[in-house]
């Protein structure tokens, strides 16, 4: 394919119809949810190598790849769908994706992409206005206030956990950028806190083991009443607090840590306090759910990923900061080309971010945004939290099924209970389900016990999806 828009214009008008099908099947609920080759064999159905060695694609053949890869590809719409935290996303989110591949603004530098990073800036501002971080008149007002908060978008909440610690660390040893970590900082958190949380001390170059944990409830919530002693415990042994971590929800039970007691132990101790809500930060748009968020004025940090329920196509985060200038404290560098005198009539986000070189990724919340306004949003997720607990009194009222826990979020973990004990069979029953192809779910773990698991992120699913659903576990464990 030559690099010519009037060649560009025939590739998209001859793949459209192929994708809008691939779509519309999906949401109708024909056909399965997954089909999985063996990696060597899907390669050689790609054709891959000949495409990379010769090139060649055109308006002519284009079609026959797409519908092999689209063959073998995860259908996040399907209503069946119901696996991971990641969203089956707006339709409106694809136009981002189309319009920022084919401009190629990365606008970390304001004059690389002023649109976007307007853009991004305005979303942050109302993101900052969901969290109470934001005290101007507009979201589109980017001045500096005195109570404003700040933030960055990333390309996943992996990078904004580390952007979180980061700043955590410039505020209590700010000499660590030039001289190295001191020996003494730790991190206290969940016992299950996010894999990204003790990655990110690792990169920090802090080491695993100076992960602090604090004992949760049998259902993985943090127990505040805990914090007090351990964090006694660990100034006793020469340790310094850079940060507590509190899960907002926990990606493995959907169930929020108390943020507000939490919170305040923090803040009479003047310990960064960081909110992990990747997922379930989202309840801030709703009225009806936004409890599940209190205390959150405490916090000093937050993440909070659009691709999950806020319904962006992947990836795009926000690190979001009550304070102003935690961000703009955490990378201190410099580059001649970069960073010099210059008139600039917008913002360069480059000194606040990791990426030096990022995409437009804020233009994705604003087309869903575009499209559904802020009700629509609230609409969606009070939708998602509601019907969760609908199906969780269909299966924990099943005498073949049972729940461990009333889900908060819309996550639920849920164990067939008339077949053979033991996690090793709850594995099984998902791994068979998998491959069969008509469900995608995924397993967990909770206190040594495994259990099914589902995220209920599709507007589509319903009680007839979570019937059959049941029915084929059920057929499974009697095969």
């Amino acid at each position: 394919m030559k690099n010519k828009a009037s060649e560009l214009s025939v590739i998209i008008k001859k793949i459209l119809p192929q994708i809008e099908s691939y779509i519309e099947t999906s949401m109708s609920g024909r056909g399965k949810v997954l089909k999985q080759e063996l990696a060597s064999k899907l390669s050689g159905d790609l054709n891959l190598t000949k495409w990379i060695k010769e090139g060649g694609i055109n308006e002519d053949n284009v079609s026959g790849f797409l519908k092999t890869y689209l063959d073998n590809s995860q259908r996040m719409h399907h209503p069946h769908y119901i696996g991971h935290q990641v969203s089956s996303s707006h339709l409106a989110s694809a136009v981002a994706d189309f319009i920022s591949g084919a401009i190629n603004n990365p606008m970390a530098i304001y004059e690389m992409g002023p649109s976007s990073a307007v853009i991004e800036q305005t979303i942050i501002n109302w993101m900052l206005q969901k969290a109470g971080w934001f005290v101007g008149d507009s979201i589109e007002d980017f001045t500096q206030k005195d109570g404003n908060g700040s933030g960055v978008l990333t390309h996943g909440g992996s990078i904004a956990n580390l952007t979180a610690l980061l700043a955590a660390r410039a505020r209590i040893a700010p000499e660590a950028w030039d001289q190295g970590n001191p020996g003494d900082l730790v991190v206290m958190g969940s016992e299950v806190a996010h894999y990204s949380i003790a990655r990110a001390i690792s990169i920090i170059g802090m080491g695993n083991r100076n992960l602090v944990s604090v004992p949760t409830s049998e259902m993985e919530v943090l127990k505040p009443e805990h914090l007090e002693n351990v964090y006694r415990q660990t100034i006793e042994s020469g340790k310094r607090v850079m940060a507590v971590v509190a899960n907002a929800c926990a990606t493995s039970t959907g169930l929020y840590d108390p943020l507000d007691e939490i919170g305040q132990f923090c803040n009479e101790n003047e310990l960064w306090f960081h909110v992990d809500g990747a997922h379930g930060a989202s309840a801030l748009v709703s009225n009806k759910e936004k409890h599940f968020m209190k205390g959150l004025q405490r916090a000093d940090s937050m993440i909070w990923d659009t691709h999950k329920m806020l319904r962006t196509s992947t990836l795009c985060a926000a690190v979001l900061f009550k304070n102003g200038n935690s961000l703009a404290n955490t990378f201190q560098q410099k580059g001649s080309y970069l960073f010099h005198d210059k008139e600039k009539p917008g913002f360069d986000l480059m000194p606040y971010t990791i990426e030096c070189t990022k995409s437009g990724i804020g233009t994705k919340l604003f087309w869903v945004l575009a499209a559904e306004g802020e009700k629509g949003l609230s609409d969606y997720i009070d939708n998602q939290y509601s019907i969760t607990r609908k199906f969780h009194e269909m299966i924990s009222t099943h005498p073949d099924f049972e729940c461990p826990y009333y889900p908060e979020a819309n996550i639920i973990c849920f164990r067939y209970v008339s077949g053979e004990d033991g996690n090793d069979y709850q594995l099984a029953l998902r791994n068979e389900l998998v491959k069969q192809g008509d469900f995608y779910i995924t397993s967990t773990e909770i206190g040594g016990v495994r259990y099914l698991r589902m995220t209920v992120i599709n507007a589509l699913t319903k009680e007839e999806h979570i019937s059959n659903l049941l029915k084929e576990i059920i057929s499974i464990a009697n095969d």
